[in-house]
């Protein structure tokens, strides 16, 4: 397959007038550019979202995932310095945080144009080993299991649907697969970082989210919110408008 085709995708849900900003947005293992499409409307007028949709889902079901988090990094990169002629953030959300964090390493490293504000969801350090076994080399019935233990990832709609199941799950054990392999890192980001978390999550548990601390320069933020692993579903409001207010406008 092309290069041009294991690109990573950018879809904009509302077309925005004039923007002075871009929000890069990154969702969990398993999901698409669409987890995001209800934020468009109630971001400020100036911010464009831009949904990240890599290959594996939604509209790209068919197409192989990536096997690695620096191979998802490698793709999102030129993307987001396409569109870096404007003041930047980057949101991620479980994989999508640890992505968020490794794109910012290599946009520092290389002398890119780096985030004005790093907002990461649900995700452990990335200097902190998982205490967990790993689990995407499960057969696929314990897989799911322990999936659904740790995560609640899977809605019951699609577990009743095996046809469905069986497109989804390739991607989803992709992206474990990246999230598991992907090695240790320490390296310190330069750009201011948020945090968020469920207030009744596991996986990582709300003690675990200050170690972000370890691998930022600036003082990190960390703010928790009512829910589980996927708490931004219910909390989309909050989380939008915390995110707005810690992002202020550029002044023109």
């Amino acid at each position: 397959m092309s290069e041009a085709a294991r690109a990573a995708g950018g879809l904009r849900f509302a077309a925005k007038v004039g923007p002075s900003r871009r929000l890069f947005c990154l969702p969990y293992a398993g999901g698409g550019a669409g987890v995001f499409r209800a934020w468009s409307p109630i971001l400020a007028p100036d911010i464009e979202l831009v949904a990240v949709q890599l290959p594996g889902r939604e509209g790209r079901l068919r197409e192989p995932s990536f096997a690695s988090i620096e191979e998802i990094v490698a793709a999102v990169l030129p993307l987001v310095v396409r569109a870096s002629d404007l003041p930047y953030a980057l949101f991620g959300h479980s994989m999508g945080a640890l992505i968020a964090y490794a794109l910012t390493v290599a946009l520092e490293r290389e002398g890119q144009r780096a985030p004005a504000h790093l907002f990461l969801s649900a995700r452990r350090p990335p200097d902190e080993p998982d205490p967990e076994s790993p689990l995407h080399g499960l057969p696929e019935a314990q897989f799911l299991d322990v999936i659904q233990t740790r995560y609640g990832a899977i809605p019951e709609a699609v577990l009743q649907e095996p046809d469905l199941l069986a497109l989804l799950l390739p991607t989803l054990r992709a992206d474990i697969g990246a999230i598991e392999r992907f090695p240790l890192s320490s390296q310190r980001v330069r750009c201011p970082v948020h945090v968020f978390g469920g207030a009744r999550d596991r996986h990582p548990a709300p003690a675990q989210l200050a170690g972000w601390q370890r691998v930022a320069e600036q003082p990190v933020r960390v703010r928790l919110f009512e829910g589980d692993h996927f708490y931004l579903a219910a909390q989309r409001e909050a989380l939008v408008a915390d995110i707005c207010s810690q992002w202020p406008r550029p002044s023109s």
